[in-house]
């Protein structure tokens, strides 16, 4: 399935990995929406997740996944059971690719936790430099990712889409 060939309410099938090509985590999701480089995805939680950084997830959970096909980034809006913000979750990564009902990315370990009042927190910066060491993340992925990191602050700053909505 092309890009230009994507319906709304497809079901998807999202991969994440890690630099060395281990799968890291795996899930469905809807298409709600898209536009250009720009695919959004609903997915719901089905179970009860225990998250280390983000606390109790409950059931019922929504998360409204933003992803564009050009940036180093992603974004994911958690929406609670009863429809309210709970918080918004960024990854930095290699922009995803998506191909034959999957969308796929590789995680640059560096997180940004953004509050239901848009207050941050950047993540796991030990981790990417500890990454770095271990993969050999080349220069070109390192500059990269600070890059990505810092349109992601200006994004969250400026409550610019998707810290508007």
């Amino acid at each position: 399935m092309a890009i230009k060939e994507i319906l709304p309410k497809t079901t998807v099938a999202v991969r994440t990995y890690k630099y060395d090509g281990r799968e890291h985590r795996r899930w469905e999701a809807q298409i709600s929406e898209h536009h250009d480089q720009l695919l959004v995805l609903d997915a719901k939680f089905s179970e009860e997740i225990n998250h280390p950084l983000l606390g109790i997830i409950e059931h019922g959970t929504v998360s409204i996944e933003y992803y564009w096909l050009d940036r180093w980034y992603n974004i994911f809006r958690f929406l609670k059971p009863n429809g309210d913000l709970r918080n918004f979750y960024c990854n930095v990564n290699v922009p995803p690719s998506f191909s034959k009902g999957t969308l796929s990315y590789i995680d640059l370990d560096i997180d940004v936790l953004v509050e239901a009042d848009l207050t941050y927190t950047v993540l796991d910066e030990d981790e990417f430099a500890a990454n770095t060491l271990r993969f050999n993340y080349p220069s070109e992925i390192q500059r990269q990712a600070y890059q990505a990191l810092e349109e992601l602050i200006q994004l969250i700053k400026l409550r610019s889409y998707p810290f508007n909505a």
